[in-house]
């Protein structure tokens, strides 16, 4: 740019260079022209050159401010640099550990997934089991049921039927039940009438009257069957009846037995099965093999109670037992009238109860068969 400057000005017209307007009219004006187109040219030369050393030092200062310049913003570049290299490391690593975070996250969430769906697995394989295990109970139960329906329809006091009344059978095919028998469902039923070898008298050669209060009282309950002793038909055979038969010495004991046989939770064995597995070690047996616990009286007790699942055992004597045994029977026929289980006629049905109640009743006064 000085050199341009340069040589514009080396072109220009030299400043001070006057032309005469008119011709000079004697040669005394000439010299006096001369000597100022002299000194206007020297003081043209002289103003350039303060002016080209003008612009050359303010061009240099230019210069020099605009390189301090441009080091600042390169300064400041540098620095502004190193910060968005850190923020991108520091950015860097966040996504490092994000990644790694997640990676983790989705291990435990498949780890997590997989253990859910053993549970699972195992839950379901669980259920099916208990579900066929229920149904295999169903099916036996509904099997037992039928039986049961079979068995108490076909018997009537006018033909009884000598499976569920053993105690009609001939003493040398009568079998007597061992081992532990609770007095529930169907094996009330079983081991109660096979303790009783009594060959009543047939139904048929006796004369009967039915009772109209006791007939009508029972109407009255067959209507609506219910185990609670308030209504009219069983307050009178507790009274006269169970309460009575069940009656023992030992008035504690006797409570206790009458309780078990109303909750069903009553327990006969023969005392030949005490070589089988005791239920607990520690379980007291009340009386013994010459005394009877509920009588106090030394007698030969052939079996033994127990109440619930208490574990303790109370030996009997026979008479006892035939009691005890009698008032079963009539529970446990009284339990299929109220389940639906027995279809026979009112008339019938009464007569049995009645029959039950004569057992009772015979069981009170001493009576009962010699095998027992």
């Amino acid at each position: 740019s000085q050199a341009n400057f340069e040589e514009d000005s080396q072109k220009q017209p030299a400043v001070g260079h006057w032309k005469p307007l008119m011709p000079s009219k004697g040669s005394k004006e000439e010299p006096e022209t001369g000597c100022q187109d002299a000194g206007g040219v020297d003081e043209t030369q002289s103003t350039e050159q303060l002016n080209v050393s003008r612009l050359r030092s303010s061009s240099v200062e230019i210069r020099e401010k605009g390189s301090e310049f441009l080091k600042e913003e390169l300064h400041k570049a540098q620095k502004e640099l190193k910060l968005k290299d850190k923020e991108c490391e520091r950015l860097s690593k966040v996504r490092e550990q994000l990644e790694q975070e997640l990676e983790e996250l989705t291990a435990s969430l498949f780890e997590e997934a997989h253990k859910m769906v053993r549970e699972a697995n195992t839950k379901q394989a669980a259920s099916e089991k208990q579900l066929r295990e229920a149904r295999g109970k169903i099916d036996m139960l509904q099997a037992e049921v039928t039986a049961l329906k079979t068995l108490v329809i076909t018997s009537t006091p006018s033909s009884p039927n000598r499976e569920l009344h053993p105690q009609l059978q001939s003493p040398s095919k009568a079998v007597f039940r061992k081992g532990h028998g609770r007095n529930k469902s169907t094996s009330s039923a079983m081991v109660s009438a096979a303790s009783q070898n009594v060959t009543p008298e047939p139904v048929s050669h006796e004369c009967k009257e039915v009772d109209s209060i006791l007939f009508a009282e029972f109407q009255a309950w067959r209507e609506s069957p219910t185990l609670d002793k308030s209504c009219s038909f069983l307050d009178r055979i507790y009274r006269e009846d169970v309460g009575p038969c069940l009656d023992f010495t030992k008035q504690e004991l006797s409570e206790l037995v009458r309780v078990a046989v109303e909750q069903n939770t009553l327990t006969i064995e023969p005392v030949a099965s005490q070589t089988l597995p005791v239920i607990k070690v520690s379980a007291e047996e009340c009386g013994g093999p010459k005394k009877c616990a509920l009588s106090g009286l030394p007698r030969t007790c052939k079996h033994r109670i127990m109440l619930g699942d208490s574990g303790n055992y109370y030996y009997i004597s026979p008479s006892c037992r035939a009691r005890i045994t009698a008032v079963c029977n009539f529970f446990t026929y009284i339990r299929y009238i109220q389940q639906g289980l027995v279809r026979q006629d009112v008339e019938l049905m009464y007569w049995e109860v009645m029959r039950l109640r004569r057992e009772m009743s015979l069981a009170k006064l001493g009576f009962y068969p010699s095998e027992m």
